[in-house]
């Protein structure tokens, strides 16, 4: 028997300003939110399905030291040029981590400074 993803919790300064950048990323809705300001969004199914949640964790002053989960994502109905470009137009910043310019994917940026990269790879929408 194996473990599968749940959820990914991304720590921020804004979970409401996260939460709605990232349900237009992902397509996702609001599923739940804390009395701390934490807010959870996933698929409109809800949590348990195909794909995890994603917890945005209310947190008053940045973590030190780079944060060690980063988030990968897929376009579903366009090719990757075009959902790059839907990206930035969201608030997403390309983000340079050294790579050479010749990797198939992108490193981008959330409004908070968090990377996730946008893979070439285009896959089925669920």
């Amino acid at each position: 028997m194996a473990c599968r993803i749940g959820e990914l919790v991304l720590g921020c300064r804004d979970p409401e300003a996260l939460a709605r950048f990232w349900c237009e990323v992902l397509d996702f809705v609001v599923l739940d939110r804390e009395d701390d300001g934490s807010v959870e969004i996933g698929p409109r199914a809800g949590f348990g399905g195909a794909q995890p949640t994603l917890f945005l964790s209310r947190r008053e002053k940045p973590e030190p030291g780079k944060s060690r989960l980063h988030i990968d994502v897929n376009a579903t109905d366009r090719d990757q040029d075009a959902e790059l470009e839907r990206l930035l137009a969201l608030g997403a910043r390309p983000a340079d981590i050294g790579q050479t310019g010749e990797e198939p994917w992108h490193v981008l940026a959330d409004p908070e400074g968090n990377e996730f990269c946008l893979l070439k790879a285009r896959l089925d929408p669920l």
